[in-house]
């Protein structure tokens, strides 16, 4: 195109007479609405619009646009007709609804070629039947009801004479829902276009009705929430013939702060050619008392059309290097990504080669977890400490069963031992201490505790679960199949632990409970201490009356009121005491003891031995239902994200090879 610029562009002087001006007309009515700019920024915009097509923008990297919103009934239609020389559906209602994506390109054929683009499909259309097949198109895409759909619908125009430009087309704004409309209509559409105009390389073409006050109308007040200044929007101001009062001043005044000014047009009217609907409208310009006073920068479409092409060439130049940019580092990323993703296994013996690796890493990591003490795996999350975190469980167990009421010393003192020796009494020498009577108490002590070892037993295993689950689930993640085997095998291997481990916890607190036996030199030494205090306890309990406690040395200060009834057995029952302290000391002791290299050998036994072995059962036992094979089938959440990756990868580099045609070229446009 190497055209001059069209002279209906230019500003008349008052002065230059009738002749001039219907020379004017007679030049506007043979002008297409053709740019200077077109042969200059078509490649721009043919490579926006590539990229537009190869869906960039779901990829999170926003393109250049042209934006057009305004009231219901605004004049929305007519503008974009005016623009690009067609008919566009008209109606009760709404009549986008769906955004309209119109691409309008010039071509020196006398033939226009239009088509629609739309769920996947190309459908090629003509002047006469594009408005019904627009219809038709908006139906199959947002249903035959008022409803709207955000899935846009593209409207490609190519013809002679039309600017190079491309259009996003949005519903009008309407508040009240009518003719079968969705009561939440207005939300709806709100929600669409503040999702189109809200990215900064968006401008905002808002087309404004001359009848209304600017600042009540809706569409203004959503681009302002996201253009304050105004500096991305343009204003199109329709039937001014109608409201030609007071326009000079609303345009001039700017109360709406429209950065990128107004431009006035006259749309068609009726049955008004094209051609005879811009000689009409540079007519009321020139000659009409109020609208001829606006400067002719900001009249008319073809002005309005020069101001586009000139606002989408400068936006596309600025933008095109960080696009350019941002492609870039997203598809450094995607590639990056997929090469952190596992391989995908293809064959028996590889998946075996990976099996056998994840096994090895699965139980070195639980090594040093469970049974090293190294946690550099998870040197932040202190739950994954394990030894620490056993190491405080066992001694909030040692602690639990210190401080139960069957390890207070003093409790009920020599209560329960003056009871049971009442009913041990038989024909036996006096002062002996029976021995059923210690094993009375014995097991009554024992059975007291008994719920303790078995409940530390089972919170044990309940944690070390979770922290071999998590290990496996992790070293496992990629591997789907992998996945919910070991998941399986986890579960069923710390069950059968942890049963292993309660039959072993209630066969030792059944040991205590049966006999009474220990070598332990402790038991010797304590009870002598104990025994040093009988003479000193007596001669309290028995003499001195007026105190109904006393201390005793290891024991401490205890209740002897009661006691004085019973002098015959109190000795007896100190002996049986003071045996019963010291040798309840050995069984604690041995209940913590016994439980804490219980714990290490199972511990030991299931990092190196059976979770290897369990893996291997339920991946690779008879009742597997296909073995290692299984291996080769990847978890829907990995081949959703690999399939993911590679389709942005190709759209990434399909674009890089757009933009990379075109950068050398757009240096006159970029300041």
């Amino acid at each position: 195109m190497g055209a001059a610029k069209p002279t209906y562009l230019t500003c008349i002087s008052e002065d230059e007479g009738s002749s001039s001006l219907e020379k004017h007309i007679d030049f506007v009515d043979a002008a297409p609405i053709v740019s200077s700019y077109n042969d200059k920024i078509r490649p721009l915009l043919d490579a926006v619009d590539k990229l537009r097509s190869l869906m960039i923008m779901d990829e999170g990297i926003q393109l250049p646009t042209i934006v057009v919103v305004g009231d219901q009934s605004s004049g929305k239609s007519s503008v974009l007709e005016s623009l690009a020389g067609i008919s566009l559906p008209r109606g009760q209602g709404i009549c986008t609804r769906v955004p309209l994506i119109m691409r309008l390109q010039h071509h020196s054929s006398p033939e226009p070629e239009l088509s629609l683009e739309y769920n996947g499909r190309v459908e090629h259309t003509d002047e006469v039947n594009i408005s019904d097949d627009i219809v038709s198109a908006t139906n199959a895409i947002a249903g035959g009801g008022k409803g709207i759909s955000n899935t846009p619908l593209t409207l490609l125009v190519k013809k002679n004479g039309v600017p190079d430009l491309t259009m996003v087309d949005l519903p009008g704004i309407t508040r009240v829902p009518i003719n079968g409309q969705p009561e939440d209509i207005y939300e709806q559409i709100k929600e669409m276009i503040m999702e189109y105009i809200k990215p900064e390389q968006s401008i905002i073409l808002n087309v404004l009705s001359a009848t209304v006050d600017f600042t009540t109308c809706e569409s203004i007040r959503m681009s302002q929430t996201v253009d304050k200044s105004g500096d991305r929007t343009l204003a199109v101001v329709t039937k001014v013939d109608k409201a030609p009062e007071g326009l000079l001043e609303k345009v001039t005044s700017d109360d709406v702060s429209i950065g990128l000014g107004y431009v006035c047009v006259r749309n068609r009217i009726g049955d008004e050619t094209y051609e005879e609907a811009r000689a009409k409208s540079h007519q009321l310009f020139q000659s009409h008392p109020l609208l001829s006073k606006i400067d002719r920068s900001m009249v008319g479409i073809p002005v309005l059309a020069e101001k586009l092409v000139q606002i989408q060439a400068s936006s596309i130049a600025r933008t095109l290097p960080d696009i350019v940019k941002k492609i870039n580092d997203k598809l450094n990323s995607c590639l990056g990504e997929l090469n952190k993703m596992p391989k995908r296994l293809s064959s028996v013996p590889e998946a075996m080669t990976t099996f056998m690796q994840i096994i090895g890493s699965t139980k070195e990591s639980l090594m040093k977890i469970l049974v090293k003490g190294e946690f550099h795996e998870f040197p932040e999350d202190k739950r994954m400490h394990c030894t620490a975190r056993l190491y405080e469980m066992l001694n909030q167990y040692w602690y639990q069963l210190h401080e139960c009421e069957q390890s207070d010393p003093k409790s009920n003192f020599l209560v329960e031992e003056i009871k049971i020796l009442e009913e041990a009494k038989g024909i036996t020498l006096p002062n002996f201490v029976p021995r059923n009577a210690f094993l009375v108490i014995l097991q009554g002590k024992v059975k007291g505790i008994s719920s303790i070892p078995i409940r530390f037993v089972e919170e044990v295993w309940s944690y070390i679960q979770d922290v071999v689950m998590r290990v496996l689930m992790r070293n496992t993640e990629n591997y789907y199949q992998l996945q919910l085997c070991t998941r399986r095998a986890g579960h069923n291997l710390i069950a059968r632990m942890k049963e292993r481990s309660v039959e072993w916890m209630m066969e030792t607190v059944e040991m205590e409970n049966l006999t009474d036996y220990t070598c332990h030199p402790e038991y010797e030494s304590k009870l002598n201490k104990l025994m040093c205090e009988r003479e000193a306890f007596m001669d309290g309990v028995l003499n001195n009356l007026k105190n109904s406690t006393i201390y005793v040395e290891g024991i401490g200060e205890v209740e002897v009121g009661v006691l004085r009834r019973y002098p015959h057995v109190l000795s007896q029952a100190f002996d049986l005491k003071m045996r019963m302290t010291a040798y309840w000391k050995v069984v604690l002791r041995r209940l913590v003891d016994s439980m804490a290299l219980h714990l290490q050998l199972s511990v030991s036994k299931l990092v190196n031995k059976e979770m290897e072995m369990e893996i291997m059962n339920e991946l690779m036992g008879p009742n597997s239902g296909g073995g290692i094979e299984k291996l080769l089938e990847e978890s829907p959440a990995v081949a959703v994200k690999r399939d993911k990756l590679v389709k942005s990868i190709k759209t990434l580099r399909a674009s890089k090879e757009v933009v990379a045609k075109i950068l050398d070229g757009i240096a006159p446009y970029g300041h």
